[in-house]
């Protein structure tokens, strides 16, 4: 007998040559056994320890639900379109996608429709999903057969002499699994829609067809989904920075590259200010460096070998030079100008460096993946026993940032090193243990709960991953806090310790907002483009009721301008309800209202957006109000 683990925490016995499902109520998804996720069909074994049963209430259930779904969407393209060719079909972050070479079809919102209604189908048909082993020579005369070159290509591509295969019905694709039981498990779904993509992401290969999908086991979820996806739209940050004038971009300067408008520039220069203002407090030292700096630089860095492909380089006079895709090769020229003791540890440098990155277009979108942006970059060099206080510090600091911001929840993730290939890393084994250790210590000084993800890491070290849930739930890639064994060996980065010898340092790369153009996508999509006061470009619109109070509007507008507030005025011939609304769809917090009653008091009235009419006051009482708002960035 072996010990499973059920969903709902319960703990039962299975017996050995039974398989999972046979213990499994409704809801279960897909087993765990030694820390692999295997099908419920899966037959349990002597040497198996305790199996976990999962539902989908957990990432790798929903992942594996939203994988078959996929598999169910590629069998009815395949069904009505047979012509179609299979590219692949993986689970993403919320919900699945597959892609299809249709030979230069595009696929209409009724094409959905209709392979909506073969999916139900085949949900009714309730096809059993099975594994199939095979050896690769049989998968790749079995795809052949069936004129799936993108299988072939993929097939060719894999060294084992043995892959699986998944096949429901008439259906087969080329798979590692796990599925769900059957398609009678996908319960609730939508295709939401669909576009081009290249195969690999590859610019000079084909174009296929990519069709999105989402599904959930009931029907309020899916519902509940939609509704937030709607919302979603009413926030893209793509429509609001156009319709709010924040920032645009040109075909003709380039694809991924951003002009911030004057309104984006001043939240832009808010944010900026806050940023800098905390580092400095906190013994942080602001640098400035070169956008671009001789291949020689980035061939003792390593990124000439193992980046070169996102790089920009430039040849002239025979010399070739790189546009900057780091800050972290300069902050150490810095350190490096100096002989360090350990007296002078920690040192911290901070920039608000911009740096370039070659993107594929494919996957650029809006500011969320752009090929130019600046890094709220800071390099900590500290010796081995400032770590873990270094580490404790700098998440302070994240949480500090982050929540003036608006942002108190978030996901972390310990991205350690795969301890079955340790060969695939720098650094020594106790230099790998003890910086896991020391992350894992530091989250937990701070009380902050965090997954393992192993063989997540990158080479040069371990490191914390945090995503930012915004308003509506989503998840945003955020904050990196890295640990690095690689840069203090090639840069020979030291300190003259206590006995008087040269030390390597320890090197942190960290980054709080990661990409300022980034940031400020989710900071418009958090805020639907209605932000604090203290970060909105335009914080009040003073309003005259006819042309006849312009004179005293002006003196209003004055005054707030004098007092430091982002004030405009709005004298145009135009009716009062225009004009108010106007500001509310600009999402002008506060309007000040001035007519002939104002006039004659010498006072204003006030409307805030959202609440209304806030009666009368006097423009001292006003600017007071505000700037408390401000100061408490409300």
């Amino acid at each position: 007998m072996v010990k499973l683990k059920l969903p709902d925490g319960r703990i039962v016995e299975a017996e050995v040559g039974k398989i999972i499902m046979d213990f499994t109520p409704e809801g279960g998804i897909v087993a765990k056994v030694n820390g692999e996720l295997v099908d419920l069909k899966t037959k349990i074994r002597k040497d198996f320890s305790e199996i976990e049963v999962l539902g989908f209430d957990s990432d790798e259930g929903r992942r594996v639900y939203w994988h078959t779904a996929s598999h169910v969407l590629a069998q009815a393209v395949k069904r009505l379109y047979p012509w179609a060719k299979l590219g692949i079909g993986p689970a993403i972050e919320e919900g699945f996608y597959y892609d299809f070479d249709m030979d230069r079809r595009v696929f209409t919102p009724q094409d959905l429709s209709r392979i909506e209604e073969e999916m139900e189908r085949i949900v009714r048909e309730d096809i059993e999903l099975q594994r199939i082993e095979m050896s690769r020579e049989e998968a790749l005369r079995m795809f052949e057969e069936r004129n799936e070159k993108y299988k072939v290509e993929l097939l060719r591509e894999i060294a084992e002499k043995y892959v699986t295969v998944y096949r429901q019905g008439e259906f087969v694709d080329l798979c590692r699994g796990p599925h769900l039981p059957s398609t009678g498990y996908i319960k609730h779904f939508k295709l939401l829609h669909s576009s081009s993509a290249y195969w690999k992401g590859d610019e000079k290969g084909p174009s296929l067809q990519r069709v999105y999908g989402i599904a959930f086991p009931e029907e309020e979820m899916l519902n509940k989904y939609l509704k937030r996806l709607e919302e979603a739209k009413k926030r893209d940050h793509r429509i609001l920075g156009l319709k709010l004038d924040l920032f645009s971009m040109h075909e003709v300067m380039g694809a991924g590259l951003i002009c911030w408008h004057p309104k984006g520039a001043i939240i832009r220069r808010e944010v900026e200010n806050f940023w800098v203002k905390e580092h400095v407090e906190r013994g942080y030292q602001l640098v400035y460096t070169p956008h671009i700096a001789k291949a020689e630089l980035w061939g003792i860095s390593g990124h000439m070998d193992y980046y070169k492909d996102y790089m920009y380089i430039l040849n002239k006079e025979n010399e070739e030079y790189v546009v900057k895709p780091m800050n972290c090769p300069f902050h150490i020229l810095i350190y490096k100008t100096k002989i360090r003791s350990y007296r002078d540890l920690p040192i911290r440098y901070c920039e608000l460096g911009t740096v370039y990155r070659y993107e594929k277009s494919g996957v650029l979108h809006g500011l969320l993946r752009v090929r130019g942006f600046t890094q709220d970059d800071a390099h900590i060099f500290c010796a081995p026993d400032q770590l873990e206080k270094e580490l404790v510090n700098v998440i302070d600091l994240m949480q500090l940032i982050l929540g003036g911001l608006g942002f108190k929840e978030y996901k972390i993730t310990l991205s350690t090193r795969d301890p079955e290939h340790p060969e695939k890393y720098m650094g020594s084994d106790e230099d790998w243990i003890n910086a896991q250790k020391v992350l894992s210590r530091a989250l937990k000084v701070k009380g902050l709960k965090f997954m393992e993800a192993p063989g997540e890491a990158v080479f040069y070290g371990p490191k914390i991953d945090v995503k930012l849930i915004d308003s509506l739930g989503r998840e945003w890639q955020g904050p990196t806090i890295q640990i690095d064994f690689n840069l203090p060996k090639r840069f020979n980065i030291t300190y003259v310790g206590p006995d008087g010898r040269e030390h390597l340092t320890v090197m942190i790369h960290r980054t709080l907002l990661g990409s300022f153009e980034r940031f400020f996508g989710l900071l418009i999509e958090h805020y639907g483009g209605d932000f604090p006061l203290w970060l909105a470009p335009v914080q009040v619109r003073v309003i005259p009721l006819s042309d006849r109070y312009n004179k005293y509007a002006r003196e209003i507008h004055e005054k707030l301008k004098e007092n430091g507030l982002r004030v405009e005025l709005d004298d145009r011939s135009e009716t009062l309800s225009y004009k108010v609304r106007e500001a509310e769809t600009q999402k002008i917090r506060y309007m000040v209202i001035v007519g002939k009653k104002e006039q004659d008091s010498g006072v204003i009235s006030i409307r805030r957006r959202k609440s209304g009419d806030m009666g009368s006051m006097t423009v001292q009482e006003f600017i007071k109000l505000v700037k408390w708002e401000i100061n408490e960035r409300k």
